[in-house]
């Protein structure tokens, strides 16, 4: 499929493909007058990709990471540099919960210390 397809197919950008392709973490095909050509397998590698963005993985851990994901074979240190990750996400998470609790927090004693008066009442007549 042509980059515009697959860029949509995978809610990316066509500028996003042409990074990861750069970057060495997507392969594209070319025709003969130099259009790019992405396999079906593409759109899900791009959402990976994006994924692992979004977690705050590098492009250069992403193209190391990449082959033992989609292989589902890793060696002890690729394993190591996962689990790293994994860890690193989950305190992530952790900081996260954490701060929306705490804005939940400040919401509450917000409404609490909110009186209505008749200037904020919705019912005015």
């Amino acid at each position: 499929m042509r980059i515009g397809d697959a860029a949509a197919k995978a809610g990316a950008s066509v500028r996003a493909l042409r990074y990861y392709e750069e970057q060495g973490l997507l392969a594209a095909t070319r025709s003969a007058s130099g259009q790019r050509h992405y396999p079906d397998a593409a759109v899900e590698r791009v959402q990976l990709i994006q994924q692992l963005y979004a977690a705050g993985l590098s492009s250069a851990r992403i193209r190391d990471l990449l082959p033992c994901i989609h292989s589902g074979v890793s060696t002890p240190e690729s394993l190591a540099v996962l689990s790293a990750e994994r860890a690193r996400i989950d305190e992530q998470i952790s900081s996260l919960i954490e701060t929306r609790d705490r804005l939940d927090g400040v919401m509450a004693a917000a409404e609490r210390a909110t009186t209505p008066t008749t200037a904020c009442a919705t019912n005015r007549r």
